[in-house]
């Protein structure tokens, strides 16, 4: 399994309401998310009854309060937004008078300021505190402008994002997120989602179901009375409304509410009814105004709207709530914000180039892959994609055998047995494709690592063979919402570098060493950067903490090792591993300086432990082999399994991928190249082109003599003229493409255009015909980036 396929879901954002275990966000066309399947609930329409309510009109010098919404300009809203804003406003004041009453103790709190601008770690500072009255957003006035300016959201003691204008509630440290960093961008894209929330309750009355940050921005789906379907021309108008909440200085008011609270507040709506029913814990969650806009959401947010420099609708589509089909049909819009205009300006300079190299245009003009409706989610590639596959698969190969990797196959679907053993049918069924087989279910695997571990468990295993690392490209499924996928970064087949080491603890920082340096030589090959990140124990885990400290701390030596080794610096995730186990996560960053995650790297004590897996050590002899009846226990009888006995110790699993899934790290390559593959991987490597049909018979020789090198190497016979056949070569993207004439046939040699190399374009370079072929294998064989003999 790639390491990560294992991780079973925590909480994520759901938000304009961000919600535990959020439904999937999928969409009739292309969306991201995953959805619960639960029972379709009834339809209920927006009311249309309206009252009015002011709400400031200009900006003032400081933050509209809650007071300050019902002062100027009138906008009429329906009744069941004002109600559920006075519901909210009696909350408030009930919890503000609470607040009011609480001990305001003196607590020690220290700021964490990063790093100067030289990459050395600027000084802690002690602030002067109180509980329950000083907030973030106080101390900044200590700090400097060029760290404070950019300021989104906080964090308290690195595990806990916190609003800048919530009141610490104990002694800690508190860092900054500026936007800059991936978690101050999703926390702003969120703040910009209750923006467009509240414009469209604004201009549409309607219905909101949840509006998340996504990569590019984000985007709020909504049921609007009538099936009214958003145009463009709507999109002016909402986002005149969006500028105006935003001169407003509209702050983000946080108020935790109770379940019978929140059923009172949001009973007008089926949508935010299913999220407090079926993915709120007992004791309530926390809401969030906006201006008009009160919505669940467990935040956190940017101060006020102001910081909102620049907001602009992207598109609308047509989605499906909880991305079921048989559904409500709700309405999407997404946007994009950003805190300066000129990011906004560089951003669609950034979205026109990413289109030219979208993979799912290139992959069709290239003719490497399509899909069809007879298997949504699964390729059909082509035979040139199937060249690309089967190079980066030959390169893994040849990595497996210096680095001594065992290859194996295993079964594509395996009875329910297996997967409640390793703990996947309790957590992740609804994910799996389950079949009938003989009156038992069974289920096409979506991960290894279950097999994997059947594989340890068939013999007798001893400490010798450990470190045993096994490697499958086995094909992979998993049921993901049909709205949820996306080209080839989003499918229901696929195939992965999947590898599971069993080792034992003391051979972990070495084996976590070694894979640093398989991924070290691997996005290298592709001119990929990567950073490292480091998630330790979460608040809920499995295992001892001895256990868990032991192993957190043979990761920090590796990651010290690599960082010391010039590997770069690693950065620390409190709070975020698997709950069986710490991980490090990697991202690497493409051309177009998107950051992708294909790889992680996961330790995981619990699978072990559920499988019974041991190995003999070297202090007594091997008792005897567990019977046939002992193997076969299924989730019950798993929970029984006892500590190994003398002489014989658990293994440690390590779970990870290096590019992950082959279809989306193929996506990931054509966008990074713009479809101009370096020649060891490219599916089209040479073009011979003919000046006349005289050379006919010497093109074909050179194509054979280049063929015999297993290169892909085309002619081009037909009757157009030499210019557009050397037009269509370049489209094509060919490494090189050889003009072949009398004088090339006479002298045995070839003239040669490099697809990279401009002063090539108009007469190639007259190379000998051994000395190409000499010249092209070891550009191939070196597996360089630069497109050069």
């Amino acid at each position: 399994m790639a390491a990560d396929n294992h991780k079973i879901p925590v909480s994520a954002q759901a938000g304009g309401s961000s919600l535990p275990n959020r439904p999937k966000e999928a969409t009739s066309e292309e969306t991201e998310g995953m959805s619960p399947n639960s029972s379709k609930q009834p339809k209920n329409k927006p009311q249309s009854k309206h009252n009015t309510l002011d709400i400031q009109s200009e900006a003032n010098d400081a933050p509209a309060t809650s007071a300050d919404r019902t002062k100027t300009s009138s906008i009429q809203l329906p009744d069941f937004i004002l109600k559920r804003n006075e519901l909210f406003d009696e909350l408030k004041r009930k919890h503000d008078a609470e607040v009011l009453q609480k001990e305001k103790s003196v607590i020690d709190v220290v700021l964490d300021l990063g790093n100067d601008k030289n990459g050395f770690p600027r000084p802690a500072m002690p602030v002067a505190a109180k509980a329950w009255e000083s907030t973030p957003g106080s101390f900044l006035k200590h700090v400097d402008k060029d760290i404070s300016s950019d300021v989104v959201v906080a964090k308290v003691d690195g595990r806990e994002l916190w609003d800048l204008d919530r009141p610490l509630e104990r002694g800690c440290r508190v860092s900054y997120i500026p936007f800059t960093s991936p978690e101050g961008r999703n926390v702003f894209w969120h703040s910009s989602a209750h923006v467009l929330g509240e414009a469209a309750e604004c201009q549409y009355e309607c219905l909101l179901s949840h509006g998340p940050p996504v990569e590019q921005g984000f985007f709020y789906d909504m049921a609007i009375a009538g099936g009214q379907v958003v145009k463009e021309s709507d999109w002016a108008p909402l986002e005149s409304r969006a500028s105006k909440f935003s001169k407003e200085k509209q702050p983000f008011d946080r108020l935790h509410v109770s379940i019978p609270d929140l059923k009172t507040m949001f009973g007008y709506s089926k949508y935010k009814m299913y999220y407090i029913e079926n993915l709120l814990p007992p004791e309530g969650s926390t809401v969030y105004r906006c201006g008009s806009l009160v919505d669940l959401c467990l935040g956190p947010h940017i101060q006020n709207t102001s910081k909102i420099k620049a907001f602009q609708i992207m598109k609308s589509s047509s989605c499906y709530f909880r991305g079921d089909k048989d559904d409500d049909s709700l309405q999407r819009i997404y946007g994009v914000a950003f805190p300066d205009k000129k990011q906004m300006t560089e951003h669609k300079k950034f979205l026109e180039e990413a289109a030219k190299r979208d993979h799912r245009r290139l992959g069709i003009e290239q003719d490497l892959f399509f899909f069809h409706d007879m298997s949504p989610g699964s390729v059909f590639l082509l035979p040139h994609g199937t060249r690309i596959f089967n190079s980066l698969q030959k390169l893994l190969r040849s990595e497996y055998q210096k680095r001594e990797y065992s290859e194996v196959q295993s079964p594509n679907m395996y009875d329910s047995d297996l997967w409640k053993k390793s703990g996947h049918w309790q957590h992740y069924s609804e994910d799996m494709f389950v079949l009938d087989v003989e009156n038992k279910k069974w289920a096409l695997k979506p991960m290894n690592c279950p097999g994997h571990c059947v594989m340890f468990s068939h013999r007798e295993r001893s400490y010798r063979e450990l470190p045993l690392r096994i490697a499958d490209f086995g094909v992979l499924h998993r049921n993901e919402a049909s709205g949820a996928l996306n080209g080839m970064t989003r499918v229901r087949k696929f195939q992965q570098d999947d590898t599971h080491i069993f080792c034992t603890q003391d051979q972990i920082t070495e084996e976590i060493e070694g894979l640093f340096d398989f991924l070290k030589c691997i996005y290298g090959l592709f001119g990929f950067p990567f950073r490292l990140k480091l998630s330790t124990r979460p608040e809920k885990f499995l295992g001892t903490l001895e256990t868990w400290n032991i192993a957190e701390s043979k990761l920090k030596d590796a990651l010290n090792s690599f960082a010391a080794s010039g590997g770069g610096q690693w950065e620390l995730n409190e709070g975020d591993g698997a709950f069986y186990g710490p991980k490090i996560d990697i991202t690497i960053s493409d051309a177009l300086r998107r950051d992708w995650q294909c790889a992680t790297i996961q330790l995981d004590f619990q699978l072990p432990q559920n499988f019974g897996l041991e190995y003999m050590t070297s202090e007594t002899p091997a008792k005897p082999k567990p019977s046939a009846a002992d193997e076969a226990r299924t989730d019950d009888a798993a929970a029984e399994i006892k500590a190994p006995g003398p002489g014989r110790a658990r293994p440690v699993m390590i779970h990870r991928a290096i590019i992950g899934s082959f279809e989306r790290f193929m996506a990931i390559l054509t966008e990074h190249f713009a479809g101009k593959w370096p020649f060891w991987i490219s599916p089209r490597q040479i073009l011979i082109i003919p000046v006349m049909p005289a050379v006919h018979d010497y093109v074909l020789e050179v194509q054979g003599l280049f063929k015999s090198q297993k290169m892909y190497v085309d002619v081009d016979i037909s009757g157009n003229t030499l210019q557009k056949k050397i037009r269509t070569g370049q489209l094509q993207q060919y490494n090189f493409i050889f003009v072949v004439g009398a004088q090339e046939k006479e002298t045995r040699s070839v003239n040669i255009r490099n697809r990279d190399d401009q002063a090539t374009q108009a007469k190639g370079e007259l190379v000998p015909l051994d000395e190409a072929i000499k010249k092209l294998k070891t550009l191939k064989k070196e597996r360089r980036l630069i497109n050069a003999i």
